[in-house]
């Protein structure tokens, strides 16, 4: 399966100008965990529900005095549309992220989550039980395995 099957095509942007009061209504607004920042319109950070947690405690501001920027995470880890969800997620857990903007020659494509790839995860073991159901496969301990 590749990222583009799973990706998000319905992405929550900010320009790097704005400030976190912004960002933060953009995300109870939209209902989404985080923000891409762009700097004219390229993509260049994020700001996470997380981001926003450590600004919030650690500013000692109003949302309203930090700058996106300042509270984005960057660079901006991205993944290409074509590339497997295996390999996503050894990226989002190498680099020790959960969203990964999806880009393409530098267009922004989508974002992948790793709720994305749970739901997905969830699906495909729904279809896997269905099929061992309908071959009479539904409790394991009637399974009959050959020994090789």
């Amino acid at each position: 399966m590749l990222v583009r099957e799973l990706m998000t095509t319905n992405l929550v942007t900010a320009p790097i100008e704005a400030d976190m009061r912004t960002v933060a209504k953009r995300m109870l607004e939209e209902r989404v965990g985080s923000v891409i920042i762009t700097n004219d319109g390229t993509p260049t950070g994020i700001v996470t529900e997380s981001d926003a947690l450590l600004v919030g405690y650690a500013a000692d501001k109003p949302f309203s005095a930090v700058s996106a920027q300042a509270a984005m995470s960057h660079p901006l880890a991205t993944i290409e549309p074509t590339t497997t969800i295996r390999t996503a997620t050894d990226r989002m857990v190498d680099d020790g992220v959960k969203k990964l903007p999806v880009v393409s020659e530098l267009e922004l494509q989508g974002i992948l989550t790793m709720t994305d790839i749970v739901r997905a995860h969830s699906d495909l073991l729904k279809e896997v039980r269905q099929i061992e159901r309908g071959r009479g496969l539904h409790d394991p301990d009637d399974w009959q395995l050959s020994e090789e």
